[in-house]
């Protein structure tokens, strides 16, 4: 009893995070199953097998997973090309199967590839989606949807002059109500109450509010088309009846394989992704295995599919507020689950009085918590090459989709990435003695072909009679057609410039000509009579410089300078 006490007091906060989530969680599995056009039970057992199988088997203590919206696309065009739900099972199966594979293949990585920029871009973009997804149920707009939209399938410019159009005015309130107390009990001067969830205190307050209106008699009443919409089963029999069973023919169908390599490939990366993004929201800053997140999820799947769910991935709307809801560990998940299972077995009817209103501000809310101004300000500090991508990862995930969005982000971050890459392939030291130049180029840590054109062009303008050396002392990569073109100017155009050159620190495998000895570069140079030049790593600035050197009479000896 004791230790039954103790687990209870010490998983508080999990619980009534929990029970956050799946108020949060109702709705949307609802709304996705109708948006991919199947059985709305599908959505519900979806939510279940996330919560419970995925959420004990995950080593992600905040990460919650059920049906998202990305896949709604892939399902609606699957099911209608194989002509049946039960068949479409199969699919979600054999997804499931692969992703089990890829995590025992240890391909679950793949995520630690992306930059930090595009996964705050990820987060932003999702959280403005939220926002702009929410605002017609925060209005009142009956979009005569059974749930709430996910916000990981990108922004569809929907319903929002039509939701302006029709706005119910007790949806407004409830609405600005939620978000107030929300906010609220973010300020030092509520921290003595946050010990309530603010979450279920919103849904409560909403809910009392609406029923307020409806024993008033009042016409600001929303009716069961503003509300939380679930079927009600009459019996053990009629709730167990609404499980699908694959029907394993279809196993036999190459359209089927072909639909479960996709699914498996896009529920992955959304997973992977999301994953990296909990753990970045994780107040701990935990880390989790992607691995043992696929061989998770590929379960789930499998279990999923069999009896007659929908396919699941990581969803971050729900991990981020199980994260705001104070979830530490991931008991909140398995018991969103729980609670899924229990009330829609037990008590669908008390929940179809939750207004959409009411749940619409829970997720604004978070929304801006993903989106908010400090996140922007800190991206444009830290430079232009981490805020252009990072708005461009947020505009694409709103404009088209999460997968596009990190594409997109990605793309534009190489770029940046290579034009660095190019912009310091060495660092120039150049000193001048009464009779005579010494120039060192220290090559950088990595170069690659990208910096062929700018080494060519700088060795190419060096000044004749010069004495040069080129350090590889600290480099670990050097490509081929960078070491071609220093072994063919060593061999022959510094010689016919009169450039005395010596090579150093390159490695034994590179094959390089020794040249001249690093020693006797400096034997021919007066001690005590050298003028400093500037070191730089910018080619482009030294190329100007070299090019103006070169159209510039030759001057006494001891006195040539850069300034």
């Amino acid at each position: 009893m004791k230790e039954k006490t103790s687990f209870l007091r010490r998983h508080k906060k999990d619980f009534l995070a929990g029970l956050i989530v799946f108020l949060i969680a109702l709705p949307l599995c609802l709304g996705i199953a109708q948006a991919s056009q199947a059985p709305l039970f599908s959505g519900i057992v979806a939510g279940v097998i996330g919560g419970i199988v995925i959420g004990f088997l995950s080593k992600s203590n905040l990460s919650v997973s059920g049906p998202a919206a990305g896949l709604v696309a892939i399902v609606i065009v699957a099911i209608e090309q194989l002509g049946a739900f039960n068949i479409f099972l199969c699919a979600v199966m054999i997804a499931g199967a692969i992703q089990l594979i890829l995590g025992l293949l240890k391909a679950g990585s793949i995520a630690s590839y992306f930059p930090s920029n595009v996964i705050e871009g990820m987060l932003a973009g999702i959280g403005l989606t939220i926002i702009i997804k929410e605002l017609p149920n925060a209005l009142g707009h009956n979009t005569g949807s059974a749930g709430l939209p996910d916000a990981e399938d990108g922004f569809v410019f929907a319903d929002i002059t039509a939701s302006l159009q029709q706005i119910e005015p007790a949806a407004i309130i409830i609405a600005i109500t939620g978000i107030v107390i929300l906010g609220l009990w973010q300020s030092r001067g509520f921290k003595k109450l946050q010990m309530i969830p603010a979450g279920l205190l919103v849904v409560v307050v909403g809910t009392l509010i609406n029923e307020g209106f409806k024993l008033s008699g009042s016409a600001l009443y929303m009716g069961t088309s503003y509300l939380v919409n679930l079927p009600i089963p009459t019996s053990a029999r009629d709730f167990f009846g609404q499980f699908s069973l694959p029907d394993f023919s279809g196993m036999a169908n190459p359209e089927v394989w072909k639909t479960g390599i996709v699914i498996a490939i896009v529920a992955s990366i959304e997973t992977l992704l999301c994953i990296e993004a909990t753990d970045k929201l994780d107040p701990l800053k935990r880390n989790t295995s992607g691995n043992a997140e696929l061989r998770a999820q590929g379960i789930g799947n499998m279990v999923s599919g069999f009896i007659g769910g929908l396919p699941i991935t990581s969803v971050i709307v729900r991990s981020s507020a199980n994260i705001n809801a104070g979830a530490r560990t991931k008991v909140s998940t398995i018991a969103h689950g729980l609670l899924l299972l229990l009330c829609v077995a037990l008590i669908p009817a008390l929940l179809n009085h939750i207004p959409k209103a009411a749940l619409a501000a829970i997720l604004i809310y978070t929304g801006y918590r993903l989106c908010r101004p400090a996140i922007f300000r800190h991206m444009w500090e830290a430079g232009r090459s981490q805020f252009i991508p990072f708005v461009a990862t947020v505009i694409a995930v709103v404009t088209l989709d999460l997968l596009k969005g990190v594409g997109i982000g990605l793309v534009i971050s190489v770029f940046y990435l290579l034009r660095q890459n190019m912009g310091i392939p060495y660092y120039y030291h150049r000193s001048s003695y009464r009779n005579g130049d010494l120039i060192k180029l220290t090559l950088a840590q990595e170069v690659s072909f990208l910096n062929k054109a700018s080494i060519k062009e700088t060795l190419d303008k060096l000044p004749p009679n010069s004495k040069v050396i080129i350090d590889a002392s600290r480099t670990e990569y050097i490509d081929f057609d960078v070491l071609d073109l220093i072994r063919e100017f060593a061999a022959s155009k510094a010689g016919a410039a009169n450039i005395t050159i010596s090579l150093v620190g390159f490695k034994n495998i590179y094959k390089v000509p020794t040249a001249a000895d690093e020693r006797d570069i400096f034997a021919g140079l007066t001690e005590n009579e050298e003028i400093p030049k500037r070191s730089s790593g910018d080619h482009k600035k030294l190329l100007r410089q070299l090019n103006t050197e070169a159209a510039v009479p030759d001057v006494p000896e001891g006195i040539r300078d850069d300034r």
